[in-house]
């Protein structure tokens, strides 16, 4: 399995509020999590901050003694990591005035040898990078996605929007968070992408596709789809997070 993830401030933003993280637990299972935080001049950086590390440390502590072999022992350690997660932001927030209202997405992975476990609260997004297409695994909790919910708006018209930023769901927010699971069996070769949207508000599937399927190596796949976005404007913080089977 290789791992990378690299993330830059963008051509607008003053300060990058995503953050990330990609560690190994053994030789065949990794935790990935990127977040995108929200909040303020200072809570947003915090936010995700704190979220990827809580999320983080909770994930190895639950398989400190290995990995469940059951799906469901599997699922139940991201639902509990994403709790840590929330737990961690939300009380912070109480506790200090600079960081009242603050919170983050989290989209985060259990990857091992032949399955991915993967988890969301937000609009930051898991893809699929397989036999050349891309598949988005996610679904977004947010605003417009509810609109093409209804059928009252496309994926393309949700793109265009504006408001695309705003979210229906966030880590830290309230003291409990809802988050949604699933399951993935993987291949050799494939690769999941961990993001933020401000990859995906910039380039849509199918150049993600075409950039993965023209890279053999994961960090240079990563740094191509980061470049790429800064070149064309890159109007938010971009995160990239790449796990390779």
């Amino acid at each position: 399995m290789k791992l990378c993830g690299m993330t830059d401030v963008g051509r607008v933003r003053r300060e990058n509020q995503d953050s990330y993280a990609f560690r190994r637990m053994n030789d065949e299972a990794a935790v990935l999590v990127v977040c995108d935080g929200m909040g303020g001049a200072r809570g947003g950086s915090v936010a995700s901050a704190v979220a990827v590390e809580a999320f983080s440390a909770a994930v190895e502590e639950l398989c400190a003694g290995g990995v469940p072999n059951e799906p469901e022992g599997r699922e139940r350690i991201l639902i509990q990591a994403a709790a840590a997660a929330n737990r961690q932001v939300y009380d912070m927030a109480q506790q200090n005035i600079e960081c009242e209202g603050m919170g983050t997405t989290l989209v985060g992975a259990l990857v091992l040898s032949s399955e991915a476990y993967i988890v969301n609260v937000g609009d930051s997004r898991c893809y699929l990078l397989r036999d050349g297409a891309a598949r988005q695994l996610t679904t977004d909790h947010s605003y417009v996605q509810v609109l093409v919910n209804r059928g009252e708006l496309t994926p393309e018209e949700a793109r265009r929007h504006p408001r695309r930023n705003v979210i229906t769901r966030a880590v830290g927010v309230d003291s409990e968070v809802g988050c949604d699971i699933l399951r993935l069996d993987t291949c050799p070769g494939d690769r999941l992408l961990l993001c933020s949207d401000g990859l995906t508000n910039v380039l849509d599937d199918a150049v993600l596709a075409e950039v993965s399927a023209a890279e053999d190596d994961p960090e240079r796949c990563a740094r191509a789809l980061l470049e790429m976005t800064l070149d064309r404007g890159a109007p938010d913080n971009v995160t990239v997070v790449l796990a390779e089977i």
